[in-house]
């Protein structure tokens, strides 16, 4: 029988100082960046558990984000359009752009890419894909942004990083608002977005407590819960 992985020095540091209560946006995300470092930039992320029935399709919380100050990370973006998009698609940073010859190079086990986006035209083509697309959460959607008329547009925007999101079986949205080398006040700035994001998504039919709990975290940090001010909540 194994024995149990003791925390590391750096883990039993940072769990000493850790908040034990919630914390306004900008303290805690200060908070967050008070831990002690590990030799690599550390993704920071935020998990939001909803008051929400993930069983429900019109409870679905689902959009994309572009976030104020960015996050630290390019993406790699393809693009199904036709052949004059195209050829903007990849001057403003598309890895790859196209129409059936891309599904072909896809359907051949080609997947070097994070974000997929496609014009409406485009999306019987796409469809081919579903099975090796859907999967993998890549299959482009009107609802997170990444099925447009403005192809050029999006591709700039998921390449700098545009956040997509979307609720798990557990009723959580998940999302990276930055790096730990951020300064506070941009990881802050970003939290925020976000927050008031998932605000004004709420469904209409969802009762009660819409935001009932807000967490960031670093990769290999603990958590710091967020204060979130409530509205009225629904009955």
């Amino acid at each position: 029988m194994s024995k149990k992985r003791q925390p590391s020095k750096r883990q039993r540091a940072n769990l000493e100082i850790a908040p034990k209560e919630a914390l306004e946006a900008p303290a805690a995300c200060a908070a967050v960046k008070k831990y002690k470092a590990t030799k690599f930039d550390q993704t920071v992320n935020v998990v939001m558990h909803l008051g929400i029935d993930p069983a429900q399709a019109d409870q679905a919380i689902r959009g994309s984000v572009s976030l104020p100050r960015g996050i630290g990370v390019s993406k790699k973006v393809i693009a199904f359009c036709r052949e004059d998009v195209a050829k903007q698609a990849k001057a403003v940073g598309a890895v790859e752009a196209g129409g059936e010859e891309l599904v072909a190079k896809i359907e051949g086990g080609w997947m070097d890419f994070d974000v997929c986006v496609a014009s409406p035209d485009m999306m019987r083509v796409v469809s081919k894909l579903g099975k090796v697309l859907g999967p993998k959460g890549l299959m482009p959607s009107p609802k997170s942004g990444t099925v447009t008329q403005d192809i050029p547009a999006a591709v700039k925007e998921y390449s700098a990083g545009k956040v997509e999101y979307r609720n798990d079986k557990g009723g959580n949205v998940h999302a990276v608002i930055g790096k730990m080398s951020f300064k506070a006040e941009d990881l802050s700035a970003n939290l925020e977005h976000f927050i008031h994001t998932i605000e004004k998504s709420r469904p209409n039919t969802a009762k009660g407590v819409f935001i009932r709990k807000c967490v960031i975290a670093g990769a290999m940090t603990p958590g710091v819960q967020v204060k979130i001010a409530q509205a009225v909540v629904a009955e």
